[in-house]
């Protein structure tokens, strides 16, 4: 301390007797007060009658209530004695009750009586400042007089003159019941954190009460009410991302509904509102009064402290009471927890000596031999931890100095022990040898002193260190060995996991993996598997990788019996989570891990699993990592029993709902489950025939409606299953025993196959090589060309069953179902691309010409055309004669095309085969010339029967065609056939006119078409040409709403009117029913468009009037519906006439015009026979 300061020690004779007195009167307490540590009050019979032993006691806590020394010394029961200011100040300065006295100097000063040492004190800064030494008051505490409380007894001060604070007993309550360190500015917490524990005893031991190594473990409900109002707090205060975490470690909890936590009470007040009650006791029922140090006691009643209520004895003995109850859980508490150490500590004893036995059991005989027993009898048992720890335990906990000599014997026993195993032990690895080595040469030089042992573990005892929870038992533990720290690993990881965020839990694959390969314990490496599949709730794309990398890492390294024993039960456990992403874990945990487990386990329990999760999963994600698992399952399964349920498992698959999954199955499953048929001999014998077999089976029940989705689900797997066929081919040819990788073989070209779905539909990766597949082609292709196909069986069978089988099921399928026509072409398209252009002229076309039999003696003959009706026509068009685009090929496409059209016009067949080839075709930009060049060989064909066919397919080829391409061969040539003198042509023109009309934005265009069309309709030589007016009405019908409306306003709408207008002078019966039909078809379909008034009311409505009159004789239900239409009309121009009139348009009548057309549309479809019930359907509700 500086010069000059006054020393606060420094008291007079009277206050060393009143100190002496004290410490007599310590002396004299009985054990139950030592043990409670506190007083009974400061109304409690005169235990300290003195106020300086009050005063000057070495207790933390002066009392029970809180109030200072000070105030309990100047309310003494009935003490005479007036102890000076000075003197009071002295002693608090003396214990270092810095606070106290800092009060005291408040009070002082707000009532003009300063005390000179406290004044003195206070505004000295050296006595605030960081010493080396500690007064001997608060040693045991740590703290010195500096430090952080030079900042607290400033913001005390700040705070005290902020709030001024008058009213003694207020300033008292307030003073003792604030937590310094929580307001302290200094930043230090720890220094703040230990100047409160100086403050109040009592506190001090309800803070050990709750410290973590002996509070007693949390129930289940506990911490679920916790949890809920920790996670309330931190929704409150805008904690979220912390709130998301918290809720995603507690998966088991909703934290929405307090009714979730299992408690059958209200729910409590909220985390802040707990916290700030915390330290509110009850107050109890006696009267208070208000005490300053300024007051003298004479100046109250004489007779103040006798006047005690009768009831105030109850209080205090009631209060006794609770504070022995408490002292006794206190503790229950203490034993609890020590008996939960020794219970952790018989554990690991126990683990230890296992893992000593089985070290033991594995050393040689040969080795050298210990007599360690011999030597010392008492070492008979295993010294802790296997002797592999470095143990810095058991320094502190004597008591006397006979325990003390028992502990140092044993220690020494057990190094002799550990040191004697040590020598006899054979070292298993280099790791545990250095480690032996390092512990044995480590040396620490004795003290020349003659101290007995039981005074050195007594002075040792003050180091403080703490052994006695799990964290300090592991931390005073070191292991040095492998065996060790697997062991340590295996207790800590448990404890490590759930305090790691989420999303850096990945980083402890590697230690929990490492620790579950190499632990001895069963138990021990289950609970840490377990840890590992739940490490992260819902797991994302990279921590699945990692999860599952870790898993292959272990499965290598631990082998097949272990995988099966201790990984597969953590799949099972999640095969039914709640959360789709741990499903997805276990799914791709099975494929991934099918490599390492048994061969029995592969074709049983994995495959049942696998298919228990496709039947079951709803999730999209899950089912097509199922299927990818079970293709790598059937790259491993070995048991020829198993194809049955493979196959049943692939059709499953394919008939799922979800596009992942097909999409799956075509490029994991089937491949593999071909290639294990192709081992079994029965892709061609089995596999193919069941698929060719179920879809005939389905052609024969689909007379009265075809399941296409069910067509398309066999016939893409016979698509898929076509690279594995022609492997088979190639493996099995004559030439195989003639493969060398030869350098001059020419490689192969990069069109020469179609684009696979996946690798393993790659021919290449099936065969094995790229270098081994150009060999294998080159002498395939040279086999065809020049050997033949003798002794080949495999391609034998192909050619004689696979391709007649399929081309007949080919001649049975609905030609104008563009779905199946689609599907055909590109199997055949596929197959023809994979077996080459040599297979495809030798093998498949001529099949397929011997079937069509195209020739020019037919051409007259209805017999034996039939087939060219059929989808053999589309699909030998679209899918074989287009697989290679050389002049060649596209010169017998179009050959074929022409001899179509020519033999199905000659006969007057039905033109849907040569329509399908057309549109598909036509869906490829490319083939558009081409499809051209075939039309434009109708076109100047001599038979009218010809032109018109091909006057029909432009309809066809139209779409999607460019207006170039229209304008330059389309138009020319449509304008050409309308120039022949057939009717029967030039009325086939028009729905190509149409389409043109419909299609074509170029104005030169358009105006060509409609002057071609209006000569149609104004030409007197078509007057009477009824066919031509049915196909006119028809077209527009079809094209008026897609139309431009320029035309539909101009053209459509008036001719339509004069063709109803003409209709009713119609007397052939036959011929007006027919117009007016169409007629209807086409004003029902224009009724959708926008028609302004005008037109409405010069053409639209006087067309469905002379359309009205026709229907009231020939179809009175027709007549209903127009009657309808026609009032709906006239309602939107009336409406419209009244809302011009006004200056705006009545939004309420274009509701109800809106309305009636909505109505009305919704009702064309419900057309009877009855027209009663139409007219009742449209009646307006009452």
């Amino acid at each position: 301390m500086a010069a000059g300061n006054v020393n606060p020690f420094n008291v007079s004779d009277s206050e060393e007797e009143a100190e002496q007195r004290q410490d007599g009167a310590d002396t004299e307490r009985s054990p139950s007060d030592e043990a409670q540590g506190h007083s009974l009050g400061p109304f409690s019979p005169p235990a300290y009658s003195d106020p300086a032993a009050l005063l000057s006691s070495n207790r933390t806590s002066p009392s029970v209530d809180g109030i200072p020394a000070s105030a309990a010394a100047v309310s003494g029961i009935g003490a005479e004695t007036r102890v000076s200011l000075d003197a009071i100040a002295a002693q608090l300065l003396r214990d270092q009750y810095i606070l106290t006295a800092l009060e005291l100097h408040t009070e002082l000063l707000e009532a003009g009586r300063e005390l000179p040492r406290l004044r003195d004190y206070f505004s000295n800064p050296g006595n605030f400042e960081r010493q080396s030494g500690t007064p001997p008051a608060c040693k045991e505490q740590g703290v010195g007089p500096g430090g952080p409380l030079t900042a607290q007894v400033q913001d005390v001060k700040r705070r005290k003159k902020d709030a001024h604070l008058r009213d003694r007993a207020g300033s008292i309550s307030t003073l003792d019941s604030l937590d310094f360190a929580r307001y302290s500015d200094d930043g230090n917490r720890e220094s703040d954190e230990r100047v409160a524990e100086c403050e109040i005893a009592s506190q001090e031991r309800k803070n050990y009460k709750s410290s973590p190594e002996t509070q007693e473990p949390i129930r289940p409900l506990e911490k679920r009410a916790l949890n809920f109002l920790v996670n309330e707090y931190l929704l409150k205060n805008e904690y979220k991302l912390t709130s998301i975490t918290f809720s995603d470690e507690n998966d088991d909890q909703d934290f929405e509904l307090w009714d979730d936590v299992g408690l059958n009470i209200p729910k409590p007040p909220d985390l802040l509102q707990l916290y700030r009650n915390c330290g509110n006791s009850q107050p109890l029922h006696r009267d208070n009064v208000d005490v300053a140090v300024s007051v003298d006691p004479s100046d109250l009643p004489g007779d103040y402290f006798t006047q005690e209520p009768v009831q105030q004895t109850d209080v205090i003995q009631q209060q006794q009471q609770q504070e022995v109850v408490q002292e006794l859980e206190y503790q229950i508490s203490l034993l609890n927890s020590e008996k939960q150490s020794l219970a952790e500590q018989i554990k690991k004893l126990q683990s230890d000596i296992q893992a000593l036995q089985r070290n033991v059991s594995s050393e040689p005989t040969a080795g050298v031999k210990s007599t360690p027993s011999k030597e010392n009898p008492k070492c008979d048992k295993p010294p802790l931890d296997n002797g592999q720890y470095l143990d810095i335990r058991g320094v502190t906990e004597t008591d006397s100095s006979s325990d003390t000599t028992k502990t140092s014997t044993s220690t020494t026993i057990a190094t002799d022990c550990t040191e004697n195993s040590t020598t006899a032990t054979q070292p298993h690895s280099k790791l545990k040898a250095n480690g032996q080595q390092s512990k044995s040469s480590v040396q620490f030089d004795q003290p020349n002193r003659k101290l007995s042992p039981a005074f050195h573990q007594a002075l040792l005892s003050f180091c403080r260190m703490s052994a006695d929870s799990r964290l300090g038992s592991e931390v005073s533990r070191i292991a040095d060995s492998e065996q060790s720290v697997m062991l340590m690993l295996g207790r800590c990881l448990p404890h490590i996991v759930p305090n790691v965020l989420l999303a850096k839990r990945e980083e402890l694959i590697p230690l929990i993996l490492c620790t579950a390969c190499l632990h001895p314990e069963p138990k021990e490496r289950d609970q840490l598997l377990h840890i590992l599949f739940n490490l992260i709730k819902r797991p994302d794309d990279e921590q699945r990788q990692m999860i599952l990398t870790g898993c292959v890492a272990f499965a290598q390294h631990v082998g097949p019996t272990r995988v099966e024993a201790e990984l597969l039960p953590q799949c099972w456990e999640q095969i039914n989570h709640k959360y789709p992403e741990r499903r997805l874990l276990v799914a791709e945990a099975c494929g991934a891990l099918a490599p390492y487990l048994p061969k029995e386990i592969r074709s049983s329990l994995v495959l049942s699993m696998l298919q228990q999760m496709l039947a079951d999963d709803k999730a999209d994600m899950v089912r097509e990592a199922v299927v990818k698992s079970l293709g790598v399952i059937m790259g491993y399964i070995d048991d020829p029993d198993k194809y049955s349920q493979g196959f049943e498992l692939m059709l499953l698959s394919l008939g799922d709902p979800s596009e992942r999954v097909v999409s799956a199955t075509h490029q994991v499953f089937i491949p593999a489950f071909a290639a294990w048929c192709t081992e079994l001999g029965n892709l061609q014998s089995q596999l193919i025939p069941s698929l060719l077999t179920r879809i005939e089976k389905l052609l024969k029940q689909g007379e009265y409606g075809l399941d296409e989705h069910k067509l398309h689900m066999y016939l893409s797997a016979l698509q898929s299953l076509i690279p594995s066929l022609f492997a088979v081919l190639l493996q099995n040819a004559p030439f195989t025993s003639r493969v060398k990788l030869q350098g001059d073989v020419p490689p192969i070209e990069v069109t020469r196959f179609p684009r696979p779905a996946s690798p393993l539909q790659d021919v290449a990766t099936i065969v094995g090589s790229r270098e081994q597949l150009a060999v294998l082609l080159h002498l395939y292709d040279h086999q065809l060309q020049h050997e033949g196909t003798t002794g080949w069986d495999s391609l034998l069978w192909v050619v004689n069953q696979f391709l007649p089988q399929i081309i007949d099921i080919v001649g049975r399928i609905n030609v104008t179902s563009s779905t199946c026509v689609h599907e055909f072409s590109r199997f055949f398209w596929r197959l023809c691309r994979t077996f080459g252009k040599i297979f495809t002229n030798t093998k498949v076309k001529p099949q397929f010409q011997e079937i069509l039999r195209l020739s020019e003696e037919n051409v007259d003959a209805t017999a034996g055309n039939g087939i060219l009706t059929k989808a053999t026509v589309p699909i030998y068009a679209t899918g074989v004669l287009t697989c290679y685009n050389q002049e060649e090929d596209r010169k017998l496409l179009v050959g074929f095309l022409e001899d179509v059209m020519t033999t199905l016009s000659l006969s007057h067949a039905p033109l849907d085969s040569l329509k399908a080839s057309f549109v598909e075709l036509g869906a490829n930009p490319a083939y558009h010339e081409l499809l051209l060049t075939v039309l434009w060989y109708g076109v100047v064909h001599t038979s009218a029967l010809v032109r018109c066919t091909a006057a029909r397919m432009f309809e066809r080829v139209l779409r999607g065609m460019s207006e170039a391409l229209i304008d330059k061969r389309v138009a020319p040539a449509l304008i050409t056939l309308c120039s022949g003198p057939e009717f029967s042509v030039r009325i086939s023109t028009i729905p190509a006119f149409g389409t043109i009309m419909e299609t074509v934005t170029q104005k030169e265009l358009l105006e060509r078409v409609k002057m071609q069309l209006a000569s149609f309709l104004e030409d007197p030589q078509y007057q009477d040409q009824h066919s031509l007016h049915m196909e006119i009405i028809k077209t527009f019908g079809r094209v008026g709403p897609n139309a431009e409306p320029r035309f539909r306003d101009e053209f459509v709408l008036p001719h339509l009117h004069k063709l109803a207008l003409c209709n009713n002078q119609q007397t052939v019966e036959s011929k007006r029913i027919d117009i007016a039909t169409q007629l209807f078809e086409a004003y029902s379909a224009l009724s959708c468009c926008f028609i302004s008034e005008e037109l409405m009311v010069n053409h639209f409505l006087p067309g469905l009037r002379c359309l009205r009159t026709d229907m009231e004789q020939l179809s009175p239900e027709h007549e209903v519906i127009l009657s309808s239409m026609i009032k709906e009309c006239e309602i939107k121009v009336e409406n419209k006439a009244i809302g011009e009139a006004q200056g705006s348009i009545s939004i309420a009548a274009s509701l109800v015009g809106e309305d009636a057309k909505t109505k009305f549309l919704s009702k064309m479809g419900q057309l009877t026979t009855s027209g009663a019930m139409l007219a009742n359907v449209f009646q307006r509700k009452k």
